[in-house]
């Protein structure tokens, strides 16, 4: 089967860590930039990589790499890839693109070029014209060009791989599933120790912690790719990969993941996302204040995602929850290893504990921290709370 190179996309921050999980599913990295890693493989290979990446949004096959100036010669180069036994003439495709180039005013132009190409050339091979749209529920093509050279790709995730398929209810403003997981990952946490996550809103870092304890791959729960709508789809191997996936997967954790929230429409959202997911059994979930998380003996990982503020208000009365996590991590919570991902670093410092790292990541288009506390007992600060007498 022939190979391809396969260019793995992620927003920024998240690259090292989708890096480390190509890798440990046995691929060679080719590069790694700021929005993605490339690796290669053939087609069975990326259904695999669909299957199995939690961090990576898009899986994109590369087809074709050219040199354009100007649309018609776009046109050409498009024209010229057999895309006959790629995409059926009854079938339907959609084309996404990222473009950069001055000839070209409207990337919306730069894609109508690259449908025409591919239609016609259908046409010309077979009589009959697929249908395009916006829709990635079927076959999707992604063009990328910067200034005069390009590139085009089979996307075969179609939908990107954030989405999962288990968030039903995502209450305001939640983490996405890959960023969730990218985070979760960042941590360490392989479910050898409890998973604790405060203000858990609807579920989404608790649940991607319980997929990864689990071993349960992302793409299990989802029924619709963009390579199952490319001539020569091979099902039976998609079958087995599935089959496979199923059977690494751990039927129960020896440690506990405990998500709470101070609202009780967020608790009720989030029982309901796992129960999609199918790992409700793995999670406890209750009712309090963040304060009041029940911790259980013996330290293990504690995830808060708070609210970064957007107006002066806001930041005013958020001042108060920051120190407030503050005093949880000193007070409640030694023996466990805390973070806070926040994208406001004025409120970060009303933590008033040194992070021992600071990780960058980006959530919707926010610059965003991951900061690590380590909560051990010998910490300075702890140290002279206990020589203080009683």
């Amino acid at each position: 089967m022939e190979k391809h190179r396969i260019f793995i996309s992620a927003p920024k921050g998240i690259p090292p860590i989708l890096k480390q999980e190509i890798v440990n599913l046995g691929f060679t990295v080719l590069s790694e930039g700021i929005s993605g890693v490339e690796t290669e493989g053939t087609m069975d290979n990326a259904m695999l990589l669909n299957l199995q990446l939690r961090t990576g949004h898009r899986v994109l096959v590369l087809l074709k790499e050219f040199q354009a100036a100007a649309p018609d010669e776009l046109f050409r180069a498009a024209y010229s890839i057999a895309w006959e036994e790629l995409i059926a003439e009854d079938g339907y495709v959609c084309i996404t693109s990222s473009v950069d180039t001055p000839t070209i005013r409207d990337s919306r132009f730069a894609t109508l070029r690259l449908k025409d190409a591919i239609v016609d050339k259908i046409k010309d091979k077979r009589g009959t014209r697929p249908d395009s749209g916006p829709e990635r529920d079927r076959t999707v093509v992604h063009l990328y060009w910067n200034g005069e050279r390009g590139s085009i790709y089979l996307d075969t995730s179609g939908e990107p791989l954030s989405r999962r398929g288990y968030r039903k209810i995502p209450l305001a403003a939640p983490m996405q599933e890959t960023l969730a997981a990218a985070v979760v990952l960042a941590t360490g946490w392989d479910g050898s120790r409890p998973f604790i996550n405060p203000m858990c809103g609807s579920g989404t870092l608790a649940i991607e912690a319980a997929l990864i304890g689990l071993n349960r791959a992302p793409g299990l729960l989802r029924n619709n790719f963009g390579f199952m709508h490319i001539k020569g789809y091979n099902e039976a191997r998609w079958n087995e990969l599935r089959d496979q996936a199923k059977k690494a997967m751990k039927k129960s954790l020896l440690v506990r993941i405990i998500a709470t929230d101070i609202e009780a429409n967020a608790v009720e959202a989030a029982k309901r996302n796992a129960a999609t997911a199918g790992v409700e059994q793995v999670i406890d979930f209750s009712v309090c204040d963040y304060a009041d998380t029940p911790l259980p003996a013996g330290g293990g990982v504690i995830v808060l995602n708070p609210a970064y503020g957007e107006r002066m208000g806001d930041i005013e009365q958020l001042t108060a929850l920051y120190k407030g996590i503050g005093d949880f991590f000193k007070q409640k919570c030694r023996g466990f290893m805390g973070y806070v991902f926040t994208g406001n670093p004025a409120l970060s410092k009303k933590v008033s504990l040194k992070p021992k790292r600071s990780l960058q990541f980006y959530n919707s288009g926010i610059e965003c921290r991951l900061l690590e506390y380590e909560l051990y007992e010998g910490t300075r600060k702890f140290k002279k709370e206990k020589a203080q007498p009683e």
